[in-house]
């Protein structure tokens, strides 16, 4: 694997992906996590009326300014329906998508589609209860504790504010939901860009990947004993299997 190889990886809901030292099991990549509007470095940004769109084109710009070159592209949960708008619009500088069980239709936005439901103050009250008990909301994703990823869960939970992952949740109802949206795979697929697909073998039965997202893929790969935070579980595994499909 080429040493120059860039690889960007835009979070989910709740970030960052950096969380799990990617670079630690990665180091042949040329690697880079940035923050979509209104997480992490960027939690001051105004996230109110943010759109996926307004996130593609955040990364587009990281992309042009930061790596300056053609990059893989990997993008977990609602991360990867960032990936596939951004890799739908500007294919020039995508190398390859790897969507982690990305989100294709509503269907996958179980998530999203319940705190979009929520009055702002009852979602503050969830989000209260989250923060205070990390360790239950690993449980809740049939994760075994540790005391390292009992403190991974305290680092994402933390990252951005209540009313980012509110409004992200609602923009990934509503864009999502669109019939239109899945365009932008279809996008993807024509002009030829490399897909890979990966899941975790607990919750890749439900994510909703069109049949013919599967056909075109180069490869769809269930990382075993892991669910939806399959990088959490198992980051070693994790790694590898990315590296593989950027290596072939």
């Amino acid at each position: 694997m080429n040493k120059a190889t860039s690889l960007v990886m835009i979070h989910g809901l709740m970030g960052s992906i950096a969380y799990f030292s990617p670079a630690a099991h990665m180091d042949r990549l040329s690697l880079h996590t940035p923050d979509l509007i209104g997480y992490g470095s960027r939690a001051d940004a105004d996230a109110h009326a943010i759109t996926l769109e307004d996130q593609a084109k955040s990364v587009i710009r990281y992309l042009h300014e930061r790596v300056g070159e053609p990059s893989w592209l990997l993008g977990h949960s609602v991360g990867g329906a960032v990936a596939m708008l951004v890799a739908a619009a500007e294919p020039s500088l995508v190398r390859g998508l790897i969507s982690v069980e990305g989100n294709f239709t509503l269907n996958d936005a179980f998530w999203c589609r319940k705190i979009a439901a929520l009055s702002d103050e009852e979602w503050s009250v969830e989000h209260r209860r989250m923060l205070d008990d990390p360790a239950a909301w690993l449980q809740n994703s049939g994760i075994t504790l540790s005391a390292k990823r009992i403190a991974q869960a305290n680092e994402i939970l933390h990252n951005q504010p209540c009313s980012t992952i509110a409004a992200m949740a609602r923009a990934v109802v509503r864009e999502t939901g669109s019939p239109e949206f899945l365009q932008h795979a279809r996008t993807v697929v024509s002009n030829g860009t490399p897909v890979h697909l990966l899941g975790g073998e607990r919750s890749a039965p439900g994510w909703d990947v069109p049949d013919w997202v599967k056909t075109a893929s180069l490869s769809y790969v269930i990382q075993p004993g892991t669910g939806h935070m399959m990088m959490l579980e198992q980051p070693a595994a994790f790694s590898d299997i990315v590296c593989a499909m950027i290596a072939g």
